[in-house]
């Protein structure tokens, strides 16, 4: 697979009420690397990720990923490059069963029956999913529709794994067989999140946000010490690199 990178290039953009979500947006990503964007709810973090695989186009400004524009043309090309998994997996998750939905995106390429057949258990034995293959996503558990949402994009093999709060609603367990898993992919993984100690075990570089803009860009240790940045962007240490209230009472 051709490396890919990604460059985003004084992105602009205002929702239709005039609201203003990103401005002056410019940031460039090698293929291979672990990027988590972090910031406050509000701060453009879900916006920016919809821009790599044309859920939306800038106001003004240029998405590129690996040589091609954003642009309606291109949107194939594009959303085979870019896998995006996104914050709530019902908006992922509508086929019968959940082979079917695992299927659906190498369906759509044109792969033959046998080639579907194989990505789809490839990837749902990656995520430790196959034994739901025949069930309705709608009686699965919170982690096991995330489990499956994440197997969809697998399916297609993207080059670039783009994940929308990866951890919500997990309970302790899924929440580290996802990072286990996410360690395994090698290619490109932007997450967006408030999980900041997820970021601390899966990034090395993280990308803060606020009101829109890049506040700070950086190697993750350096920006999670980094007290004054996180504050003015509404954020807090990891709790790992917190001091534990309870111990410094002993």
């Amino acid at each position: 697979m051709s490396h890919h990178t990604i460059d985003l290039t004084n992105i602009l953009y205002t929702y239709p009420d005039g609201t203003t979500a990103l401005s002056s947006l410019s940031l460039h990503i090698d293929h291979g690397e672990a990027i988590a964007i972090v910031g406050s709810n509000g701060s453009g973090k879900t916006t920016l990720l919809s821009h790599l695989n044309g859920v939306l186009f800038p106001t003004a400004g240029t998405v590129n990923i690996g040589g091609y524009p954003v642009v309606k043309e291109t949107l194939a090309h594009i959303r085979r490059t870019v896998g995006m998994v996104f914050q709530n997996p019902d908006d992922q998750l509508f086929m019968p069963t959940v082979y079917d939905d695992v299927a659906f995106g190498p369906l759509n390429l044109g792969y033959p029956p046998l080639e579907v057949e194989k990505r789809v258990t490839s990837a749902l034995k990656t995520v430790g999913a196959y034994a739901l293959k025949d069930r309705p996503p709608y009686r699965l558990s919170g982690g096991q529709k995330r489990a499956v949402a994440i197997a969809t994009v697998l399916a297609m093999a993207p080059a670039i794994l783009v994940m929308d709060e990866p951890t919500a609603a997990l309970d302790p367990l899924a929440r580290r067989q996802l990072i286990n898993l996410l360690h395994t992919f090698c290619h490109t993984k932007i997450i967006a999140t408030h999980d900041l100690d997820m970021v601390l075990d899966l990034c090395k570089r993280t990308i803060v946000l606020h009101n829109g803009s890049i506040l700070a860009d950086g190697p993750t240790l350096e920006i999670f010490r980094d007290k004054d940045i996180l504050e003015q962007a509404g954020l807090e240490q990891p709790f790992s690199m917190q001091n534990c209230p309870v111990c410094s009472k002993i």
